[in-house]
């Protein structure tokens, strides 16, 4: 009975393994989506979120902003926002990116090459993509924001890594070694 279910749970691994990309897949999506917005779109989509950050950030300072103040801070902080979207866009492609790629045995610095490499070359087909959409252009700027919070995502993945590995998954490791030191007793 113990080999049925050894069995079946490394069937479930082998199917399951190959979809931990689905996440990743996702956000390449989402970036694509926002990038195919025009110009007008996209600003007003980062004015609204402009507006209820300012708003948020009054209340929780407990000012009363009149209109015309909040319209100020809206535009002193929209350009912020939109570069913070780019950042964290990519944090999540870099997060969701290396968590496949560390299930598969990447790590270190080929996981940060791999996983970084590819995330900065989409960052560019992003960038490139923008040229054909109405009033948008490219700008090397959102590039290198975009890589900057892809390579954060990819470094968070690595401290989940290292943490995961020293508490939650440690269990697994050690059984793990229990399994190769009773392989070479019986050689």
């Amino acid at each position: 009975m113990k080999y049925f279910w050894l069995t079946i749970k490394k069937m479930f691994r082998f199917l399951l393994k190959p979809l931990s990309f689905v996440p990743a897949l996702c956000v390449m999506y989402m970036i694509f989506s926002f990038s195919a917005q025009t110009a007008d779109e996209s600003g007003q989509l980062s004015m609204l979120v402009s507006e209820k950050v300012v708003l948020l950030l009054g209340k929780l300072t407990s000012g009363n902003l009149d209109t015309a103040q909040v319209g100020g801070y809206v535009d002193e902080i929209h350009f912020l926002v939109r570069k913070m979207a780019h950042f964290g866009e990519y944090f999540l492609l870099g997060l969701t990116l290396s968590l496949p790629l560390y299930v598969y045995r990447l790590r270190g610095f080929w996981l940060v090459l791999a996983a970084g490499l590819f995330c900065a070359g989409f960052a560019g087909l992003d960038e490139y993509h923008q040229m054909f959409v109405a009033g948008r252009s490219p700008a090397l700027r959102d590039v290198a924001i975009d890589t900057a919070g892809s390579i954060t995502g990819i470094y968070m993945t690595r401290i989940i890594g290292f943490i995961g590995r020293k508490t939650i998954f440690a269990p697994l490791s050690m059984e793990k070694r229990r399994e190769r030191r009773k392989r070479r007793a019986g050689a």
